[in-house]
C-alpha cells in the first residue's frame, strides 16, 4: 500500500483533447494492430542496437550475437506486457514500452574490455556482464519503493525538465537518420540528396495523414509512412536483403547460458547507472501520464512511477537472465501515442506479442532491420519533438519564479551542452563520464539537486 503521507492531494488529469482512445479504452483489433506495428517500428532499432554496439566491441561471434539480439526483441516482449498489464505492484500500468538501455554502454563495454584485455574470452566477459546486469537491477528496485518519499523534490519542474530534454537530445538521433545515419557519416554519403528525399517524404506523409479527420488514417500514419518509404527505398538500393539467408529459422529462449560473474570494482559505475535509469524512467513515464490524460501529481501518479521503476529493475533481471541487456522504459512510443491519439494501454499486448514473435523468428525481425535510416528518420524527427513538446507542456503549467527560472535553465543548458558537446567530459573520470555521458542524466540530475538546495521551494 503506498503511504500518502505528506503527498499532495490529487490534481485532475490532464486530459489531452487529441486522444480518440484513452488509457482504459479497448480499440478493435484491427487499429490495435496498426497502431501496435507503429510502436514496434519506432522502437526495434532501438532495441537491438545497444546489443550491436557491444557485441561488435567485444567481437562476439555472429552465431552469440544473433541469439543476443533475438533474446533482447523477446525481453522487450515479454517486459512491454509486464508495464502495460501490471501485476500488483509491478508495473506502472501505463502503454510504456520496455527496450534496451543505451546507458549501460559506457559500463558494460568497459567491463568487458577489462575481461578479454586479461586474456578472457568473449563468452567469460559476457558472463562478467550478465551477472552485474543482473545484481545490479536489485538497486534499481530498492529505489522503487521510497520513491514516493521523494515527492517534495520530483516535482512537476524536475519531471518536465527531464521530459524536456528526452525529447530535445533524441531530436539529434532522428536528424542523423533522415541524413542516412552513421554509415553514411563514415562513408561521407551523409546528407545525400536522396536521403533526404525519402526522409522528407515519409514525414510529409505522416505530416498530411495525422492532420486527417479520418481516425483510421490518423492512427496508421506512421506505419503507412514507414511502408511508402521502405517500399521507395528499394529500387533505390537503399534495401540490402543479402544477409537474411544466413539468420536461423527460430531462435529458442536459453537461460543463463553463459552463467553469471561477479567484480565489485566493476558493479560500482552499474549500481550508479541504476540510479540514473529510474530518474529517466521516472521522466519518461511522467511523459507518458501526460500525453495519455492521466495525472502527474498525487497518489495515483506516484503509484504509476513506483510500479513503473520497480518494473524496469524485474524486467533488467529477467534480461540479464536471458543474455541479454538491461531494459528500461523507452521514450520513442511517446511520441507515437501523441501522433496516433491511441493511449490505451491494451495496445501493450499486442506489442508485446509481435516483439516477442520477432525475437523467437529472427528471419521476420531481418527484414524490419534493413529498414533504411532515412525512412526512420522522417518518422523519428517528429515523433521525438512531440515528446520535448510534451516536457514544455508540463513546465507551461509551472509557475515560473526567478528560482524556477533559474532551476529551468541550468539544468536545460548543461544538459544539452553534453549532448551537444561530449567531449567535455573527455577527461573525466570514467564513473563520472559514465552517469554524465548522457543530457538527460545531466539535466535530471542537476534539476533535482538545485531544487533540493536552493531555498524558496513551494
Amino acid at each position: 500500500m503506498i503511504e500518502t503521507q505528506n503527498i499532495p492531494t490529487e490534481t485532475p488529469p490532464i486530459i489531452s483533447s487529441d486522444l480518440i482512445y484513452g488509457l482504459e479504452a479497448r480499440p478493435p483489433f484491427v487499429e490495435s494492430i496498426f497502431v501496435a506495428l507503429q510502436h514496434v517500428f519506432a522502437c526495434f532499432v532501438g532495441i537491438i542496437t545497444p546489443g550491436l554496439i557491444i557485441c561488435g566491441t567485444l567481437e562476439v561471434s555472429p552465431t552469440d550475437t544473433m541469439s543476443i539480439l533475438s533474446m533482447s526483441l523477446f525481453i522487450s516482449g515479454i517486459a512491454t506486457f509486464i508495464q502495460a498489464k501490471r501485476f500488483g505492484p509491478i508495473g506502472s500500468g501505463l502503454l510504456s514500452i520496455q527496450g534496451t538501455s543505451f546507458a549501460f554502454l559506457g559500463p558494460i563495454i568497459g567491463a568487458g574490455l577489462a575481461v578479454t584485455g586479461a586474456g578472457g574470452s568473449p563468452q567469460d566477459a559476457l558472463k562478467l556482464i550478465f551477472g552485474l546486469c543482473f545484481f545490479g537491477a536489485f538497486v534499481e528496485i530498492f529505489i522503487s519503493r521510497f520513491l514516493h518519499l521523494a515527492n517534495k523534490v520530483i516535482t512537476p519542474l524536475v519531471t518536465g525538465v527531464v521530459v524536456t530534454l528526452i525529447g530535445l537530445t533524441l531530436v539529434k538521433v532522428g536528424i542523423t537518420s533522415m541524413g542516412g545515419g552513421v554509415p553514411a557519416q563514415r562513408n561521407e554519403t551523409f546528407g545525400d540528396p536522396i536521403y533526404l528525399g525519402v526522409a522528407f517524404l515519409v514525414l510529409t506523409i505522416i505530416i498530411a495523414l495525422n492532420s486527417s479527420r479520418n481516425n483510421i488514417l490518423r492512427m496508421s500514419s506512421i506505419i503507412i509512412g514507414l511502408v511508402v518509404g521502405y517500399l521507395v527505398s528499394i529500387p533505390l538500393g537503399l534495401v540490402d536483403f543479402s544477409n537474411l539467408a544466413n539468420l536461423p529459422v527460430i531462435s529458442l529462449p536459453i537461460p543463463f547460458r553463459y552463467g553469471l560473474g561477479f567484480d565489485f570494482a566493476a558493479f560500482i559505475p552499474f549500481a550508479f547507472i541504476y540510479l540514473i535509469t529510474a530518474i529517466e524512467s521516472i521522466g519518461d513515464l511522467t511523459a507518458t501520464s501526460v500525453i495519455s490524460g492521466e495525472p502527474i501529481q498525487g497518489e495515483k501518479y506516484f503509484q504509476r512511477i513506483k510500479g513503473g521503476v520497480l518494473g524496469d529493475g524485474i524486467n533488467s533481471i529477467l534480461a540479464a537472465s536471458f543474455n541479454t541487456f538491461p531494459n528500461t522504459t523507452f521514450s520513442q512510443n511517446n511520441g507515437i501515442i501523441q501522433l496516433t491519439g491511441v493511449g490505451s494501454r491494451y495496445v501493450g499486448y499486442f506489442i508485446s506479442v509481435i516483439l516477442v514473435f520477432l525475437g523467437l523468428f529472427p528471419v521476420v525481425s531481418g527484414i524490419v532491420q534493413v529498414l533504411p535510416e532515412p525512412v526512420l528518420g522522417g518518422a523519428t524527427i517528429l515523433m521525438f519533438s512531440t515528446v520535448a513538446v510534451a516536457g514544455i507542456k508540463i513546465l507551461s503549467s509551472i509557475h515560473l519564479t526567478k528560482r524556477n527560472s533559474m532551476i529551468l535553465a541550468v539544468s536545460l543548458g548543461l544538459g544539452l551542452g553534453v549532448t551537444f558537446v561530449p567531449d567535455i567530459l573527455i577527461t573525466s573520470p570514467p564513473l563520472i563520464k559514465s552517469i554524465l555521458s548522457s543530457g538527460i542524466s545531466t539535466g535530471g540530475i542537476t534539476a533535482l539537486f538545485l531544487n533540493i538546495i536552493i531555498p524558496g521551494r513551494e
